[in-house]
């Protein structure tokens, strides 16, 4: 890439950024451009879609959740494991609103830029819950698609305002749906997971 182009390269994704951490993910690519102050041709050359986009923009972090679910996997505690990983996922779709749907659709388009990453998280996910499964500590009946599922529920939950503070209390309900407490300790609540009242 010639310097002239790497120099719009980085000045859009820059712009980008800022634009969809205070728009969500949805913001207008047509804004996007005039706030770089170039084309839309311009924008369109280095990125023909939104999930391109957002592909440059989330790659490092959607490598980052990878790489922590495989540190995740060495951990002591299976359960714990797939919780911590549960919520840093929710987490990072909260911090970059309206990310869910467009990670929800390309994980059903092979054609999407943001499948290959999706599929990826999803993997992880999945190892995640195998490795509670096989410990006992996970429900056998489910599998990495409905983990994802729910994860995407839970994400979309958070960004809705009217329901974001029962957030905390619901996770608390679907862990305790996906895990498999052990007999002698079901009186004990799971370490990973907070109990509030709904308000």
């Amino acid at each position: 890439m010639r310097a002239d182009a790497r120099k719009n390269y980085n000045h859009l994704l820059s712009v980008a950024r800022d634009v969809f951490m205070e728009e969500g993910a949805n913001a207008s690519l047509r804004d996007i451009a005039r706030r770089a102050e170039v084309g839309l041709g311009t924008l369109y050359r280095h990125f023909p879609s939104r999930e391109a986009l957002l592909e440059a923009l989330l790659r490092s972090s959607f490598e980052a959740l990878a790489t922590r679910a495989d540190e995740l996997q060495k951990s002591g505690d299976s359960a714990d494991a797939l919780m911590l990983w549960l919520q840093e996922i929710i987490a990072f779709t909260h911090e970059h609103r309206g990310v869910i749907a467009p990670m929800v659709n390309a994980i059903e388009d092979p054609n999407s830029a943001l499948h290959a990453s999706c599929i990826t998280l999803r993997a992880a996910g999945a190892a995640l819950l195998a490795r509670a499964q096989a410990d006992g500590r996970a429900r056998a009946d489910l599998n990495g698609s409905e983990l994802f599922d729910l994860i995407a529920a839970l994400a979309w939950l958070r960004e809705q305002p009217s329901h974001a503070p029962r957030a905390d209390r619901l996770f608390s309900v679907i862990a305790g749906a996906i895990l498999e407490i052990p007999k002698k300790s079901k009186a004990r609540s799971h370490p990973g997971i907070q109990t509030k009242e709904c308000p």
